[in-house]
């Protein structure tokens, strides 16, 4: 494969991502109920259904006759290769294709259903639309070139590849070359140890790269859903490297991959087990607070755990960074396209039926959602081109999923449906009711432009649940990439407001642009929270608090 291909699966696959969302997923069932709702509005629009067949023949006329001017959009990277533009038969058979999905989209989109119908429709003819592209066939010109350059090897090396993920990837692309990488070899291996354990998380301290350290410790907290490694990729992606730079005495979270005996595990479960390990962290470092950085569902448990401090009148928190982590769950996205009262209800008792959400059964639904980006280019690449799989950090790190046990998936099913960290009272931990606006600590909010998970609206909304200070950052990048965002990339961008209008528009319009990535400025507001400096720690926990195994530890291992 070509390192401008693989760059390409590369930068796709970062930017559509979707690991980090735990709560909700799409039933067949519904899928297959919207389908016939398709179907049988063919037939209750008889009239309607045929002017959009005639306007589809008037179309597929002028693709005939060469006076078709339809195009594929610009973003659409499949038909980049100049045959699809170049060679009359090529363009007549991708605006065929145009027309048709164009046609199709139309008639759904003018029909009498109702709003939600009309959109869940669309979904289920992009699904549809999207499998039948002219790129995903043998015909792909890219396939074809590619068949007589290596004299018909590339047919039989993606026949092997599509045999070998029908027997080892339940019938779904390759994403990533799982066997290039290996946990705490190639991949996590920021030096560290692990300081403390508890039945639910291994705390990690990481060993200071500086002469000097801020006498206030960062602690990361990551998302259950998947390991915590994201935050220790490759040493140019490491933000715990990032961190370590920036003379921040830093522990991360290492979660436990639960099974069936954990299944009782919930939100109550994991703060417990946070305070614990906040409590090492503070002992080790002999500080009487500390930062915390949560992301995702690890910025929910975070959350949790302040408003329960707060409750309590505790201030072991000083700063709190919060990265894709929606709050507000009043979100208007695909994730939420098939979600009402009975998905909701039918997701809980699958999982506690089973005692466990499976991470992998998860990457599979959202896979769906994303079909070009996450299944479709892999066809190409691992079965018409007959490439290996690419060999890339962050889809090893997605693809090395992690178990939701039945009750904290519950829970946050419950959160979702709720909504209740809006209101004071509307949630209980540990037995207080949590109230956010009584929680004054300082907020770091990250959210992201391309996010189609954690929608950026959603987390600027979600920051101002909170009583302290708020800074609200959005960076110009999607899901993944909002954290894994080094500086030096020439086109990041990010944008910060003083302002805080209740209108995530009206406060986008007046916000101040940025260059390079937002952990610059997330440097500087870190470091102004972080205590005095003084000379590093020479060796990693204390007294009551030995390090044990090295990093990254032992439950990122369990399968």
């Amino acid at each position: 494969m070509s390192n401008k291909n693989n760059d390409e699966l590369q930068k796709q696959a970062s930017e559509s991502t979707l690991g980090l969302n735990p709560v909700i997923g799409i039933r067949r069932k519904d899928l297959l109920s919207s389908a016939r709702t398709v179907l049988r509005q063919a037939v209750r629009q008889p009239l309607h259904s045929a002017k959009h067949v005639a306007h589809f023949a008037l179309e597929l006329k002028n693709v005939v006759l060469g006076n078709s001017q339809l195009l594929p959009a610009s973003d659409d990277r499949r038909f980049s290769d100049p045959t699809w533009s170049q060679n009359p038969l090529y363009r007549r058979y991708l605006q065929t294709y145009l027309a048709w999905r164009k046609e199709l989209n139309d008639w759904i989109a003018d029909s009498d259903l109702s709003p939600q119908d009309i959109s869940r429709g669309q979904f289920v003819i992009n699904l549809m639309t999207e499998a039948m592209a002219p790129t995903n066939t043998l015909a792909n010109p890219q396939a074809v070139k590619r068949f007589f350059e290596t004299g018909g090897k590339s047919l039989l090396d993606g026949m092997a590849n599509l045999a070998k993920d029908m027997v080892n990837n339940g019938g779904m692309p390759s994403q990533v070359n799982m066997a290039a990488f290996e946990v705490g070899r190639n991949i996590a291996t920021s030096e560290g140890a692990v300081v403390f354990r508890n039945d639910v998380l291994e705390l990690i301290q990481y060993r200071p790269i500086t002469e000097q350290v801020h006498s206030r410790p960062l602690l990361v907290v990551p998302p259950q859903i998947n390991k915590f490694y994201v935050f220790d990729l490759s040493p140019e992606k490491s933000l715990a490297r990032f961190c370590l730079r920036s003379n921040q005495q830093t522990f991360i979270i290492s979660w436990r991959n639960p099974t069936k005996a954990q299944r009782e595990w919930g939100l109550s479960t994991y703060i417990e087990a946070l305070k614990e390990a906040v409590d090492a962290v503070l002992a080790i470092t002999g500080s009487k607070d500390l930062n915390m950085l949560g992301a995702c569902s690890g910025g929910i448990t975070c959350t949790a755990l302040l408003g329960h401090y707060a409750a309590l009148g505790e201030t072991k928190v000083k700063g709190l960074t919060l990265l894709v982590s929606v709050l507000d769950t009043t979100v208007d996205t695909q994730v939420a396209l098939f979600v009402d009262e009975t998905t909701l209800e039918a997701a809980k008792r699958h999982s506690y039926q089973a005692g466990v959400l499976e991470g992998s059964d998860m990457a599979k639904v959202f896979a769906w959602m994303r079909p070009n980006d996450l299944i479709w280019n892999y066809w190409v690449n691992n079965y018409l081109l007959g490439n290996e799989p690419p060999v890339f950090d962050i889809l090893f790190w997605n693809n090395d999923t992690t178990r939701l046990p039945a009750a904290f998936h519950g829970d946050l099913i419950e959160m979702f449906k709720n909504n209740p960290l809006t209101r004071p009272g509307g949630l209980e931990v540990c037995g207080t009711a949590i109230d956010l606006k009584q929680v004054q600590c300082d907020i770091y909010a990250v959210a992201g432009t391309a996010d189609h998970i954690t929608p950026w609206q959603s987390c600027y909304r979600s920051a101002h649940l909170f009583g302290g200070h708020i800074e609200f950052v959005l960076s110009n990048s999607g899901h993944i990439q909002s954290i894994l965002n080094p500086p030096g990339n020439p086109k990041a961008r990010f944008q910060t407001g003083e302002d805080r209008p209740d209108d995530p528009l009206a406060w986008q319009e007046n916000a101040i642009k940025h260059a390079d990535s937002w952990w610059l400025h997330w440097q500087k507001w870190l470091g102004e929270r972080a205590g005095d400096l003084k000379k590093a720690p020479t060796r990693l926990g204390n007294r009551a608090y030995s390090p044990g195994e090295a990093a990254p530890g032992t439950y990122v291992h369990e399968r």
